[in-house]
């Protein structure tokens, strides 16, 4: 559930009125619900309560410092996958024996960042990798803690670009290379093998897969003890969908009953990193209608906020909820195609999509963005990228300013052969 809701015809987040928030900071915004992230958050970890476990919220998925600040509250570690992650992580008051750091191309400066500040974990993905780390670590008078990501070659059933647990995927190691490559880092001297790591995929909305894969890791991490490898942690990633549309992912004590099932009494910690179906739902992207323009196949809703602002429709084709801030009567309207000012044809937040007439200086919130929205936003066609808000109860804060057209070329010159302009 959320605390997005309709109060006399008009869209609130909790006790504040979306369009107060749109008079005070301007349009386009990013809005969250610390009431939902904060429900969402004791949700997903209290269904977890029969197993030991640390739930690592993954930062890729929001990564603003206020947003990050919800959950380190809560008691949540933090699922880092670049040195900047980390940098925030930290930052935001991270807790270092909380923190796992996963990704395919991690750098020597990143891993030494992350050995000086004694991070739980790293999810190691490949063996020039795992020498890289042991060289690091060895450098540095250390030990680094590692975790295999295998690779169960389990298909997660969502969209390609966001499945990585096959084959023909990047990620991972193939779990049937998976033993040989524990007894190297055995041998490379300044390795710990302490975990392994699966993780399948993102917005997936079954829970078979997950099971399916744990069942392979299960194996994996029997066959690892009798090779004396003395395995603490299963780290099983995150993926766990949310509804957009008419999805129907499955709950979280669904979901955690199934793989404490499958694990049985393999006697691991259980690290978790949800990003998605912790924040999602928990924000919205509010904008302004700049015009409407009536063609002769098509209606165009242009927008003050578009793919640069929030690119999943244009880089997935994926659902977004596009709900009127001011609600309209029932049944006016036509279909129109929600799109943004960017000089590209793949430009659009939502088509062929029902709506009340609409007229310039309507707002419009594009729902269930507060997952992989401002995150994977960007200044294409130099656009200042949007503000973030955080509303408690019936009080807001700013806490992302609005980017200003200075900060655009911030640490830009322009070298002085060229020219004073």
């Amino acid at each position: 559930m959320h605390w997005f809701e309709y109060k006399n015809g008009k869209l609130w987040a909790e006790e504040v009125p979306l369009e107060e928030i749109a008079r005070q900071v301007d349009t386009p915004f990013y809005c969250y619900s610390y009431r939902t992230l904060k429900r969402h958050y004791q949700v997903f970890e209290g269904a977890f309560h029969k197993v030991s476990r640390l739930v690592c919220f993954s930062v890729k998925s929001n990564s603003s410092l206020a947003v990050l600040k919800v959950f380190l509250n809560e008691g949540s570690g933090m699922d880092v996958v670049s040195g900047g992650e980390l940098y925030r992580a930290l930052k935001a008051g991270a807790e270092p024996k909380k923190i796992v750091f996963s990704g395919v191309g991690k750098t020597p400066r990143e891993m030494g960042d992350a050995l000086a500040a004694g991070i739980l974990l790293f999810n190691v993905e490949s063996e020039q990798e795992l020498r890289t780390l042991s060289s690091v670590a060895g450098r540095a008078g250390l030990k680094a803690p590692v975790a295999l990501r295998v690779n169960p070659d389990i298909d997660p059933n969502t969209h390609p670009y966001i499945s990585t647990g096959l084959k023909k995927n990047k990620f991972g190691i193939r779990i049937e290379e998976s033993l040989q490559m524990y007894r190297l880092a055995r041998t490379l001297g300044h390795l710990e093998p302490l975990g392994v790591h699966c993780h399948i995929g993102s917005q997936i909305v079954d829970a078979k897969p997950f099971v399916d894969a744990l069942a392979r890791i299960r194996d994996l991490v029997t066959r690892l003890r009798e090779d004396s490898f003395a395995i603490r942690y299963l780290d099983l990633g995150g993926g766990l969908g949310i509804t957009y549309d008419e999805e129907k992912p499955p709950q979280p004590d669904e979901y955690a009953s199934a793989l404490v099932a499958e694990a049985g009494d393999l006697d691991c910690t259980f690290i978790l990193e949800p990003g998605r179906v912790l924040v999602g739902n928990a924000g919205v992207l509010v904008s302004r209608v700049q015009y409407v323009k009536t063609g002769p196949a098509k209606t165009f809703v242009i927008m003050d906020a578009g793919m640069n602002d929030c690119i999943r429709p244009s880089l997935y084709g994926a659902y977004q909820a596009i709900w009127p801030v001011k609600q309209g009567d029932a049944g006016q309207g036509v279909p129109v195609d929600i799109v943004g000012p960017i000089c590209e044809s793949g430009d659009f937040l939502a088509k062929d999509r029902l709506l009340p007439t609409l007229e310039p200086g309507d707002l419009l919130a594009v729902m269930s963005t507060g997952a992989y929205g401002f995150t994977m936003s960007s200044n294409y066609n130099s656009r200042p990228r949007a503000a973030e808000v955080l509303v408690k109860d019936d009080r807001f804060w700013v806490v992302r300013k609005r980017e200003q057209y200075e900060d655009l070329i911030r640490g830009e010159i322009i070298p002085d052969f060229l020219g004073v302009p």
